[in-house]
Parts: structure tokens; C-alpha cells; sequence
């Protein structure tokens, strides 16, 4: 795979059904994927070393973003759902390798702005049930 833009990378929000709307304004996106592992260790365990429990562990996805704010229709879904509680679809599409699409919980939306400068924007999502990932 060719190196890739970070701008193309997409962070997107469920505006109806099987449609998704970018959130505008992003300038920094990142995703983690995290694995828990389930330690079977245990008095047997040759030369005293941990052993995992294969496919037991929780995962989660958890992805975030910055940017400035642009007032735009993607923002009014972002505080419809913080504001609302609800647990909305979210796209994060990666450039010539797939797309992950599942239910995301806003834990964090923050705003900022300087006297002299723009209006800036962080938002922080984790994962609230299966995230697909389709390959490009």
C-alpha cells in the first residue's frame, strides 16, 4: 500500500438510514484498537510463562478527532446525540484499506477558541457494540 494523505482519512456520523455525513472541519483523526487479554496462568504453566486465553478478551475501538469549527450540519448531529444519550452510527473510512462502521458513544466534545484565532473543536468516541471493518 502507497503511502497515504492524513486528510483522506474520514471520520463520518449516520445522518438516516445507511447514509453518513463527514464530520466538517477535522484536521487530526486517530483510531485505537484495543484487545483485552484474559491471563490463564496458572501453577502448570511451562517455565512460570503467562499464558492468554485465546479470543476472551473485550475489544474496543476508540477514535478521536480535532479540528475547527464549522458550524456545519455534521456538528448538529454530533450535539444531537451527546445531548440526547443516543449511541449513533460512526464511519472511520481508511484510505485503500477498509472502513470500520459500528456504534459509537460521544464521551467528550470540546470547545475552544483564542481572542485572535479560530474556533477549534475535539471530539472523543468509543465503541458501544460490534464494529465491522469492510477491506477497500
Amino acid at each position: 500500500m502507497a503511502a497515504q494523505k492524513g486528510k483522506a482519512l474520514l471520520l463520518r456520523i449516520a445522518n438516516g438510514p445507511g447514509s453518513f455525513a463527514t464530520i466538517a472541519g477535522l484536521r487530526a483523526r486517530s483510531l485505537t484498537l484495543e484487545a483485552g487479554a484474559v491471563d490463564i496462568t496458572n501453577a502448570d504453566s511451562t517455565g512460570a510463562w503467562r499464558e492468554l486465553l485465546a479470543g476472551a478478551g473485550v475489544r474496543s475501538v476508540s477514535l478521536s478527532g480535532a479540528g475547527i469549527f464549522k458550524d456545519a450540519a455534521s456538528d448538529e448531529l454530533l450535539r444531537a446525540a451527546y445531548f440526547g444519550e443516543a449511541i449513533p452510527e460512526f464511519q472511520l473510512v481508511i484510505p485503500d484499506f477498509g472502513t470500520l462502521t459500528g456504534p459509537f458513544q460521544i464521551r467528550k466534545i470540546e470547545y475552544a477558541g483564542e481572542h485572535d484565532g479560530e474556533v477549534t473543536f475535539t471530539i472523543s468516541l468509543d465503541s458501544a457494540g460490534v464494529v465491522s471493518f469492510a477491506a477497500a
